[in-house]
């Protein structure tokens, strides 16, 4: 007779070596954009190529498929067995939810798409640097190319980029994205322009000439602050600032020097930490199965939108390392703690994403979501993305790239081919405000020990709240589970009302 327990535990054992092999490609990944010499740039696609192909195998191999298919139905989704608790049934579903978009994908077409997009990232950071976009076109056409292909292998039902939606955030939609975004466009454009015919903050103290090496002693102190372990962690830099795991104890970020911005290295490290916090609080035992992996995309980017905005722009936050700022920057000195505070929380457009304030931020991601969709589709074509791109950043926020380097060159994403990966910038947004609304429940005076540099209860808080469940729910149940609530933009539209309306004086 079939032990279930002892079948769950081969799966596990042919999912965690999956999951090292997946470790290491991050690790090849991270070297890459940090470290590696570009002279390497050839044989690391062979690299990637290759380990993209054991890691699709070993994902559709029998091995796996055999001790997979004896406790769940995968025609149906039915479990087989009984007695294996609600946690590992959960994991079951995930594992041939997983399992079903890989046998969609043909070993040969995973090998090609990751050596296409290793290419296609190094020729996107010269072009980039270069401020040519039409050397950059050639690979992204490829690229989007790949992408409709995958759309079709997968399958989907109203909209090819669906497919490619859910492989970053399950069982979301454009269905479901387009009345929320919608619905958030609308209520940013006006809140932005009641925002706009207010007197400018004055902000000029935020920028000038600041050390490099001041810049990252400070962000080294914010990391500790937040509980960061740089045990199992570290801080290297970038062209884009990111974050690799490849193990609870191996969750590293990177961070991008500004010289004359001085909080833009601070927020991309508390937004990067959110990351590697997440990465780092699940559960140790669990990993190579779904309950040891993150729910989504969209709940990562909650982690990192929480600890960068919700608590690192808060007042509170400042109560604490301002004084510190100051004393390694001199010319705050006169500066006092709510001009700071006011500064450090100013909306102005910008063209930039990664150095968008909190307000304007999601309409990036918005312009992004809706250039992604018509490439898909094929109603717009790679000739035009330029002049679409700025079009409707200047219908959005009122202004136009100077360069494409400011524009449509400025992210990574499609040189990595990630398409569908942008809207869960904005859903993580959304998500960190409703779980931030049962996080104030909880804890109704949690300024109070923030403005002392205490923070460890906030992780814990996430730890017992979102990490320790691993994939166990959907992000949508998660949401529910704990708030208390269905899914709502209207936690983070409160949010952001409130607080402007007091720094604005709306």
């Amino acid at each position: 007779m079939n032990d279930p327990l002892a079948d769950y535990k081969k799966i596990h054992e042919i999912s965690r070596e999956t999951r090292i092999l997946e470790g290491i490609n991050s690790l090849l990944d991270w070297d890459q954009e940090t470290y590696m010499p570009s002279e390497g740039a050839g044989i690391r696609a062979e690299q990637l190529k290759t380990m993209a192909g054991l890691i699709h195998k070993n994902k559709t191999g029998k091995p796996f498929v055999t001790a997979l298919s004896k406790l769940i139905d995968l025609e149906t989704g039915k479990v087989r067995v009984k007695g294996l608790g609600k946690s590992k049934n959960a994991a079951l579903k995930v594992w041939r939810r997983d399992y079903l978009k890989q046998i969609a994908l043909p070993t040969r077409f995973v090998e090609d798409f990751a050596k296409l997009t290793s290419q296609a990232i190094l020729v996107w950071r010269s072009a980039r640097q270069e401020n040519s976009f039409h050397r950059f076109a050639p690979y992204l056409e490829k690229v989007i190319q790949m992408n409709r292909k995958k759309a079709d292998l997968l399958g989907y039902q109203d909209h090819p980029y669906d497919a490619l939606l859910d492989l970053y955030e399950p069982e979301m939609t454009t269905k479901k994205i387009n009345p929320l975004f919608s619905n958030l466009k609308t209520f940013l454009v006006d809140l932005i322009r009641k925002i706009q015919a207010q007197p400018e903050i004055d902000d000029r103290f935020l920028f000038g000439k600041f050390s490099a090496a001041k810049q990252v002693a400070f962000g080294h102190k914010i990391l500790k602050g937040v509980n960061y372990d740089l045990q199992r962690g570290r801080l290297d830099f970038s062209t884009h600032p990111f974050s690799s795991a490849c193990h609870p104890s191996d969750s590293r970020i990177t961070t991008r020097i500004h010289p004359t911005s001085l909080l833009s290295s601070v927020r991309s490290i508390l937004h990067e930490a959110g990351h590697g916090l997440y990465e780092m609080g699940l559960p140790a035992a669990e990993y190579g199965s779904p309950l040891g992996d993150a729910v989504s995309l969209g709940i990562h980017e909650s982690q990192s939108k929480w600890w960068e905005t919700r608590i690192g722009q808060s007042r509170a936050f400042w109560e604490h390392y301002f004084p510190l700022l100051k004393k390694e920057f001199k010319s705050l000195e006169k500066v006092s703690l709510e001009s700071f505070y006011r500064a450090s929380n100013k909306v102005k457009a910008s063209p930039i994403r990664i150095e968008a304030d909190e307000v304007t931020y999601n309409l990036h991601v918005i312009l992004r979501y809706e250039i992604e969709k018509a490439l898909i589709e094929g109603s717009l074509s790679i000739k035009e993305i330029p002049e679409a791109w700025n079009a409707r950043m200047e219908h959005l926020l009122g202004l136009v790239p100077s360069s494409d380097k400011e524009g449509c060159l400025q992210d990574i994403h499609w040189a990595m081919g990630a398409f569908g990966y942008f809207p869960t910038y904005t859903l993580g947004n959304l998500y960190a405000a409703q779980f931030f609304s049962a996080f104030e429940k909880d804890y109704p005076q949690w300024k109070k020990s923030v403005a002392k540099g205490d923070m460890r209860f906030i992780n814990t808080w996430l730890e017992k709240a979102v990490y320790c469940h691993g994939q166990e729910f959907s992000s949508l149940e998660l949401i529910k589970n704990i708030s208390g609530s269905p899914f709502s933009i209207n936690p983070f539209c409160n949010y952001l009302k409130s607080k402007y309306q007091d720094i604005y004086q709306l």
